[in-house]
Formats: C-alpha cells, sequence, structure tokens
C-alpha cells in the first residue's frame, strides 16, 4: 500500500517559516518524481513544485519562485517543502505527490498518480 503523509502545517504570522515534509512508504521512492500542489479556501488545487528522483531538476510555480525550496532525502524517503516569507495568500492545504515518472517535471494534477491527505498552512496577517 502506497502512503504518502504530510506534516510539518500550522499556523503562522506573514513573513515566517514553515518546513512541510512528506514521508512515502509502499513505494520505490527513487522511481518517482515528486511534487507538492496546494487548495485554498475556494480555490482550485495548484501546482506549487516539483522535484525529479535525485534533485537534479526543479520545477516551481510563479508565486513560489523566490520564497519556497523543494527537496528531498531519498535515504529517508522524504520530500520537504520549505516555506520562507509567507503570505497570507499562501494560507491552503498543502498536498504532496507522486508523478508517473521520476524525471520529468509535471505541473498537472493528472501527471500524479499518487497524493498525500494533505496538511493545512494558515497565514494570518
Amino acid at each position: 500500500q502506497v502512503l504518502l503523509v504530510e506534516s510539518g502545517g500550522g499556523l503562522v504570522q506573514a513573513g515566517g517559516s514553515l518546513r512541510l515534509s512528506c514521508a512515502a512508504s509502499g513505494l520505490p521512492f527513487t522511481r518517482y518524481a515528486m511534487g507538492w500542489f496546494r487548495q485554498g479556501p475556494g480555490k482550485e488545487r495548484e501546482f506549487a513544485a516539483a522535484i525529479n528522483w535525485n534533485g537534479g531538476s526543479i520545477l516551481y510555480a510563479d508565486s513560489a519562485k523566490g520564497r519556497f525550496t523543494i527537496s528531498r532525502d531519498n535515504a529517508k524517503n522524504t520530500v520537504y517543502l520549505q516555506m520562507n516569507s509567507l503570505k497570507p495568500e499562501d494560507t491552503a492545504v498543502y498536498y504532496c505527490a507522486a508523478d508517473f515518472g521520476r524525471n520529468v517535471l509535471h505541473s498537472e494534477q493528472y501527471a500524479y498518480r499518487y497524493w498525500g491527505q494533505g496538511t493545512q498552512v494558515t497565514v494570518s496577517s
């Protein structure tokens, strides 16, 4: 059984930082590129960042560039999203997902095979 479990969400003031983690189990982690998505209140789920199997290729949404950093530790089967300079508009449920492939990076949700349950991030003004 494949499990993706996000953690690290919470309440933070604007300008603060959070580090999200996503622990994967039940799948050969290095065979998958990984992504982070988010869904704000009343909004569609949107892409935030993606990383290929070895961290050599990374893709960010425009909203994440310069503030978010995605990384992975293959020894721990974990992908991270470091979020700095947080804004109230970053308030959302954040989901990690495993792509169907390992190298090509995607921002489209249909390209992802497995999904976590999400972790809530709330940024107060």
